[in-house]
């Protein structure tokens, strides 16, 4: 059989795979088709199928497509576009189509009832294991066991085809689940809870390093300082002695990874673990790598709101593990980013919300800014309801009611809250490096390190996708910075970047591009004078 794999791209509470991310789902799925013996497949991503006629009609050609989905925590993308249900009838196309992914829960029973979804064969998560049941079925294959952990190792060869390949962040499972799995929004709930072994782990992380991989994070889990704890106790304890020895294997055995980081760590462990949790923190800044980011899930710091929604962290108790976090994590690394700073998530439209509700939010993130204490992230979204969960039947009522509120406490945190952050955690003149441009606008290059929640960087100038550079920073936006290649060859440079050093205007541009060459930067003083060129010489090379 001639079999695709479609990569939609998912975007969950404990998973990405949006380039230049690849979730673990492609790569088990792919271990799958090898373990049962399939050699003719492809894997194929969803912007390279809306770009490219001839690449769908030779799938339409294919036995059969399984199609990757979900974007159910919906943000704003750079490398990709993730695959929308009103898309599903368009990828249907060959002659079986099978649907995997989160976006599996946002199906309603209307929806399967549609001629689009009566041509897919549809597994919801976790759907690991039936689908591998059922390929096992259609293809035929002599009976062999489950072993999901086996599905990764033979799967790791994917990342050759990932369109982003070499520079491809490898989102890595450690364990599914949440030991909370009440928050009434939260999709969680769905999965069982399975803590992968540390060694299967490795293993993988090993085999996909063999395969030319260098970025990772251990992003698949709900909360990081509990892997490998004990979810039998009555709440989940780290065990920092375990993590420092699965950190020194990972490097023992992966020596050159550029990018180790993780996601999502829950504000409740330290709070409750505050000795246990510092320990393990004290690890993650020693062993991963600078500009990592541990997202808080706080979503309110309203307390009714908390209640109603059996939310996991007090306002309190998130305010202790960001002082924490900031305490041993704020030093500077080699990259120029803090070595590990924490982010929030705020989310709109929960139950027992109010107009005041608001009001609470911003003055918790006011009093952060006061503290002095820095946030690398501040995540505003409205709640996507999903069937199944207790917010169903409450609906969308909050999130209609408080429009006004919600858009205006977002603007006001942008301008008066993130903009100061970034100041702080990235001063002006601060050389970031090893960025990656990935987007051309005009006379601007986008740019991002390759990594969690990475800043957005406009550098003045024309560059090449994949292009790496470092850059000075010389403006801010709310959520972005501006910056100038660093150094700038001044003999080299376009007007337009000469003009994007700070106390430069089109004038002096000009008379710089006039005298040049220069043999030295001192040569500047000449052409430009004693006050401008003090202004010049730190951002330049000749």
């Amino acid at each position: 059989m001639k079999i695709a794999i479609l990569d939609g791209y998912v975007d969950e509470p404990s998973c990405l795979g949006v380039p230049p991310y690849i979730a673990p789902y492609p790569r088990y799925i792919w271990g799958m088709l090898k373990h049962l013996g399939v050699d003719s497949c492809g894997y194929f991503t969803i912007d390279a199928f809306r770009a490219d006629a001839e690449l769908q009609a030779t799938l339409s050609e294919f036995d059969l497509l399984i199609v990757i989905a979900g974007a159910v925590v919906p943000g704003k993308y750079l490398g990709g576009m993730p695959l929308a249900k009103t898309e599903l009838a368009r990828v249907a196309i060959a002659k079986q189509n099978i649907l995997v992914g989160p976006i599996t829960l946002e199906l309603t029973y209307r929806d399967r009832a549609t001629e689009t979804l009566q041509k897919f064969v549809i597994f919801e998560l976790p759907f690991e294991e039936r689908l591998y049941e059922h390929l096992d079925k259609i293809l035929h294959a002599p009976t062999i066991e489950y072993n999901l952990n086996r599905f990764a190792l033979l799967g790791a060869e994917i990342v050759k085809q990932h369109p982003d390949y070499p520079f491809v962040v490898c989102e890595m499972e450690t364990y599914r689940g949440c030991y909370w799995s009440r928050c009434s929004f939260c999709i969680e709930r769905f999965q069982r809870r399975w803590m992968r072994p540390p060694e299967n782990v490795l293993a993988e992380l090993e085999r996909l390093y063999a395969h030319g991989a260098r970025y990772f994070r251990l992003g698949r889990q709900t909360d990081f300082l509990t892997y490998m704890a004990d979810f039998n106790n009555e709440s989940p304890k780290p065990e920092p002695e375990k993590m420092r020895g699965f950190h020194e294997a990972i490097w023992r055995m992966c020596p050159n990874i550029k990018t180790l980081h993780l996601d999502n760590i829950n504000p409740k462990t330290i709070a409750t673990y505050p000795e246990e949790s510092r320990e393990v923190i004290k690890t993650i800044v020693q062993f991963q790598t600078a500009g990592n980011v541990a997202v808080f899930g706080l979503e309110t710091a309203d307390e009714q709101v908390i209640k109603a929604n059996n939310l996991a962290t007090l306002p309190e108790e998130v305010l202790f593990a960001v002082e924490l976090v900031n305490e041993l994590g704020k030093e500077r690394g080699g990259n120029g980013m803090p070595k590990f700073l924490p982010g929030l998530n705020f989310v709109a439209g929960l139950k027992g919300e109010t107009k005041e509700t608001f009001d609470k939010n911003y003055e918790f993130l006011q009093g952060i800014l006061d503290r002095g204490l820095l946030l690398r992230r501040i995540n505003i979204r409205q709640v996507k309801i999903l069937p199944g969960t207790p917010m169903a039947e409450f609906g969308y009522k909050n999130l209609r009611q408080h429009r006004k509120q919600f858009k205006a406490f977002k603007r006001r945190v942008r301008e008066e809250i993130d903009r100061e952050m970034l100041k702080r955690i990235i001063p002006f003149g601060t050389v970031i490096r090893d960025l990656r441009c990935e987007v051309q606008k005009g006379k601007i290059a986008f740019a991002r390190q390759l990594g969690s929640y990475p800043i957005l960087v406009g550098v003045a100038g024309e560059y090449e996708r994949n292009r790496f550079l470092d850059a000075k920073v010389t403006e801010y936006g709310m959520r972005s910075i501006t910056a100038i290649k660093y150094p700038l060859d001044i003999n080299k440079a376009r007007m337009h970047q000469i003009e994007a050093i700070p106390g430069i205007g089109s004038r002096t541009a000009a008379r710089i591009v006039r005298y040049r060459p220069f043999e030295s930067v001192d040569g500047l003083k000449g052409a430009v004078g004693k006050d401008i060129y003090i202004k010049v010489k730190e951002f330049v090379c000749v």
